[in-house]
């Protein structure tokens, strides 16, 4: 899909913003209170114990070489592009970062775990929209993606990293990196994946009345919302029902209930979330989509 000049601008504005908080959550929270991070960034860590003179940012830029290859006889040119802004931002960020900030290690352990966690999972789910990753296992999960389409992005991220986090707890020589490094890898997954799919908070609404017909024009005209009947049958007197399977926005719920007690006050409804809600007024789908 062609991107417009003004598109193209906002998706790099996003992506910058994303490896901002990627290069914080590290500086801050992971990299002074040694928990293990996942990732290339977590090997560029390893390597700089015995290599220190190396800076992490330089390493995690040799490290993502050959991945960025893979990922682009896959993924196309535009990842290519938006990928390498993503990971040579996000490096340069965490350096210049490292060396203008000193960040003390926190009183609480698990705080910085827990900041830690939600501000990679933030960064990731941005970078994550804007059709880019920052490399490493972000590509290797986009791979696994491919073969298991129906896993969430967040599930394989977390799959590879965890990998990379006993790597890093064998050379501290310290289990609590590898249970710290867990707990915020799997919180930045819960995050990421919120940022990913969780934002539209769709609804779906079953509805069971005496009185369909009005309620579905209601729906219809008033609320500007599609809806589709299904056939139901009452368990205790074994009459025909027509039910009505409607699907909406989080924030048109409270006007959803009070128009259908308006003009039924004895309907029975059932509300659920929707994890994706795809057609007409909501998204659309995409092959590549997360």
């Amino acid at each position: 899909m062609d991107r417009t000049p003004k598109q193209l601008l906002k998706n790099y504005l996003m992506i910058f913003l994303g490896c901002a908080v990627y290069a914080l959550a590290f500086d801050w929270c992971f990299e002074p209170n040694a928990i293990g991070f996942g990732g290339v960034t977590g090997l560029a860590q390893i390597v700089n114990v015995f290599f220190p003179q190396i800076n992490i940012g330089l390493l995690v830029i040799l490290f993502n070489i050959p991945l960025f290859l893979i990922g682009w006889r896959l993924f196309g040119t535009h990842m290519l592009i938006s990928s390498l802004t993503a990971m040579a931002l996000s490096s340069l960020i965490l350096d210049a970062l490292a060396i203008t900030v000193h960040f003390p290690p926190m009183e609480d352990v698990l705080l910085a775990c827990v900041v830690g966690g939600v501000l990679l999972g933030l960064s990731l789910g941005i970078i994550f929209l804007q059709g880019a990753t920052t490399g490493g296992t972000e590509i290797v999960a986009r791979l696994l993606k491919l073969k298991l389409s129906w896993l969430p992005m967040g599930k394989c991220l977390l799959a590879a990293d965890l990998v990379v986090v006993a790597l890093v707890a064998l050379v501290f020589r310290n289990i609590n990196t590898a249970l710290y490094g867990t707990v915020g890898i799997y919180l930045s997954t819960v995050v990421m994946d919120k940022v990913l799919y969780g934002m539209d908070n769709a609804k779906v609404a079953y509805i069971i009345s005496d009185k369909p017909e009005e309620i579905a024009r209601t729906i219809l005209h008033d609320l500007d919302r599609s809806f589709t009947y299904l056939r139901g049958e009452g368990g205790y007197l074994g009459t025909e029902k027509k039910v009505i399977l409607c699907a909406f926005k989080q924030r048109e719920i409270v006007t959803i209930k009070e128009t259908i007690r308006r003009v039924d006050p004895n309907a029975f409804m059932i509300v659920t979330s929707a994890h994706e809600v795809l057609g007409e007024g909501f998204g659309s789908y995409r092959p590549d989509t997360l």
